[in-house]
């Protein structure tokens, strides 16, 4: 396997909004109740068009098949904290070191922006996959998705100088 990290474009909204649709339901289930993940999945499993279009989206492809994608953008306060966006990796490709190769791209390329902070949302499931590269958790936190909508997140947060 060869992965490919790049810039996601307009072109890779079919294929991340798949990935995210096909992958997350299956990701999650172990660590969310199904009444959770029955409101926040059709909300959260969709890619966004913005986001896959602002340069700092990434797709990991192997094959010309989209297996990985996530990205950074930057605080509207401070311009030297970023925040991680929408992150996944394929059900199917898991241990391969594929969300790694995102998250480290996304992590060098903040910080050749210019950011020391980095900050996400996690879901309860990705914890253990964030604190592996070296962000620390925070606090519990509850994401308001649309009204009377929750998701239990964890906000975590990776800071260098």
């Amino acid at each position: 396997m060869s992965i490919i990290v790049r810039p996601s474009t307009k072109a890779d909204f079919a294929a991340v909004d798949s990935l995210l649709a096909r992958s997350y339901p299956k990701l999650l289930k172990s660590d969310y109740a199904p009444s959770v993940l029955v409101t926040a999945l059709p909300i959260i499993s969709r890619a966004r068009p913005g986001l896959i279009a602002c340069g700092t989206y990434y797709v990991g492809v192997d094959n010309d098949q989209v297996l990985a994608a996530g990205g950074w953008t930057r605080d509207r306060v401070r311009a030297d904290k970023g925040h991680i966006r929408h992150v996944v990796t394929d059900d199917r490709a898991l241990r391969r070191g594929i969300g790694r190769a995102i998250l480290g791209h996304t992590i060098e390329t903040a910080r050749q922006a210019g950011v020391i902070e980095l900050e996400c949302a996690s879901t309860l499931t990705a914890v253990p996959f964030y604190s592996s590269v070296g962000f620390e958790v925070e606090e519990d936190m509850i994401i308001e998705l649309a009204p009377g909508i929750q998701f239990p997140a964890v906000r975590m947060r990776q800071v260098w100088q």
